[in-house]
């Protein structure tokens, strides 16, 4: 009863409403230990002071984008760190942790240069499903744990569209150099919990 004598609905209560936000909040696999929370990286810049095309090093820019990432991610806890074998891609996820295990499922997408366009000559569907089995395998590995994949823009955002259910190619998003991208996994599970993350390099 409140104090003017009407009953109070007990779905109206503080209680109820924590109760309901933590429920949609577990929905979308948020604080759920068994998930597995999964950091998509693109690789730090390349074009900055690029002297080739064929498998670029990181630039000055990229390698301090990687440290401004790696100080970010060693104050969590990770269980493993994953990366794309070119090179760009490698030297970021080094600047992560010691430990790095390479995975070629993980690298950008084929194109080609022509007349200063970028044309994607790889199948959409081809791109998905070696990114799908990719994060898939990592999730069987580290079952409710924190893992880092080092890769690249487009095959990025290519998983990222199939997590969300929509068009390859159809987000408006560029995820910038050593953007986290994070989706949470369980079993046939999959939530997309943060976009093209740069906080690390606004300070």
């Amino acid at each position: 009863m409140c104090s003017n004598g009407t009953a109070v609905n007990p779905e109206h209560t503080p209680e109820a409403l924590r109760d309901a936000m933590r429920s949609i909040e577990r929905a979308f696999l948020i604080g759920v230990p068994e998930a597995t929370e999964v950091w998509l990286v693109r690789h730090g810049d390349c074009y900055d002071d690029m002297d080739k095309l064929d498998d670029p090093p990181l630039s000055a820019l990229g390698r301090e984008q990687a440290r401004r990432l790696g100080a970010r991610i060693r104050r969590l806890h990770v269980d493993a760190v994953y990366s794309s074998p070119l090179r760009r891609a490698h030297e970021t996820a080094a600047a992560l942790a010691g430990d790095v295990r390479l995975d070629p499922r993980l690298v950008e997408v084929a194109t080609n240069l022509e007349a200063g366009r970028v044309e994607v000559k790889e199948q959409p569907e081809q791109v998905v499903e070696r990114m799908r089995a990719a994060v898939a395998d990592v999730v069987a590995a580290h079952p409710g744990g924190r893992v880092v994949m080092v890769g690249h823009g487009v095959a990025i955002l290519g998983y990222v569209c199939d997590v969300l259910r929509l068009e390859f190619g159809s987000l408006r998003l560029l995820p910038y150099y050593t953007s986290v991208n994070v989706v949470r996994v369980l079993g046939e599970r999959r939530m997309v919990g943060a976009l093209a993350d740069v906080a690390h390099l606004e300070a």
